[in-house]
């Protein structure tokens, strides 16, 4: 047996409740990892609270989650992975547990903690998605609406590097923080088109939507061409010609890994974890995302040990004393995947 959390009804974080399980075993091609780090997705909240039952139908008693990291304990065979490696990937059914099966291991570099590992997973794949689909190519504008938040963050960084001139809106706490991970940051609401035009007068050639927050028409006149656009978050899309991109195909998702993994490893892509959580306490996870309270991401720690919570205790003193550091220098992202 192992311990995981389930939840046997749709509704709030109460609902998540620390449980005994069945050892998950790994079939032909498949590792167990006994999991060291699992993040917490708001994408987990909105599917326990029963509000993607048409896109992620949940058969109770559900484990929620998918993103983990952790070591090999045993591997099916023909794996792509052995006994004592270090992997992260998506975890085939439920990532809030003590063990996980994975379909596709990626190794983890030693450089990359089992936390980043897997706090960068979904949101990562998310904005190179984003990027990708939109064809935008070295010397072009993208504007990223959502920069501060973890997938336009992390989209900000990645087409940075790429050669790519990025403008982010972002909240006006977030300004300098934006501007640090390689954008021009503009304030979002009201006067957002004209703030963008004030530094691109010549318009944007790409626009990418991590917000939701009903910025498609302007988006579209500012590019020029709704095919220019794309959104993760605005379920009004198809009323602008907008393209919509949810989840990719497993072969596409995975392609992004190892590449996100890399630039963690190098110093060239920062994905700041902000709040560590025991297993135990995922139902406070939760909370603490609905209740935007969280910065960085937030990460569950299926086997707590005195390193991991002594470290995470250092850390809510920083954050309380003001300083928010990364290790590379920046400071962290919020959680706000929408």
């Amino acid at each position: 047996m192992s311990t995981a959390i389930t939840y046997s009804e749709y509704g709030g974080p109460e609902v998540l409740t620390l449980s005994r399980v069945a050892l998950p075993e790994p079939a032909p091609g498949q590792v167990r990892i006994r999991v060291r780090a699992t993040a917490v997705n708001p994408i987990d909240l909105r599917i326990r609270a029963g509000m993607m039952q048409g896109v992620f139908p949940v058969a109770f008693p559900a484990v929620p989650g998918w993103d983990v990291a952790g070591v090999v304990d045993k591997a099916g065979e023909g794996a792509a992975a052995a006994v004592g490696d270090e992997v992260f990937g998506v975890a085939s059914a439920g990532g809030y547990s003590r063990y996980a099966v994975l379909d596709r291991p990626f190794a983890k570099p030693a450089e990359v903690s089992f936390e980043t590992a897997a706090a960068m997973i979904t949101v990562g794949e998310a904005a190179c998605r984003g990027i990708e689909h939109l064809g935008v190519q070295p010397g072009q504008t993208l504007l990223i609406h959502g920069a501060g938040g973890s997938v336009g963050g992390i989209a900000v960084q990645v087409a940075a590097a790429r050669g790519i001139t990025v403008i982010g809106t972002t909240a006006e706490r977030d300004i300098e923080r934006v501007n640090g991970l390689g954008a021009v940051a503009v304030p979002y609401g009201e006067g957002w088109v004209e703030r963008v035009m004030a530094v691109a007068p010549g318009g944007v050639d790409c626009v990418f939507d991590t917000s939701g927050a009903g910025v498609l028409a302007d988006s579209v006149a500012l590019a020029g061409d709704a095919g220019k656009v794309i959104t993760i978050a605005d379920p009004s899309f198809a009323r602008h010609g907008v393209r919509f991109t949810g989840m990719d195909p497993a072969d596409r998702f995975h392609e992004a890994l190892p590449q996100l993994a890399g630039l963690i490893a190098t110093g060239k892509l920062d994905v700041p974890v902000g709040h560590v959580y025991p297993l135990a306490e995922a139902a406070r996870a939760h909370a603490g995302i609905e209740a935007r309270r969280n910065q960085g991401k937030a990460v569950l720690l299926p086997w707590p040990g005195s390193r991991h919570l002594a470290r995470a205790r250092r850390a809510r003193r920083m954050r309380r004393r003001g300083h928010h550091a990364t290790p590379h220098g920046r400071p962290p992202l919020t959680s706000n995947y929408r």
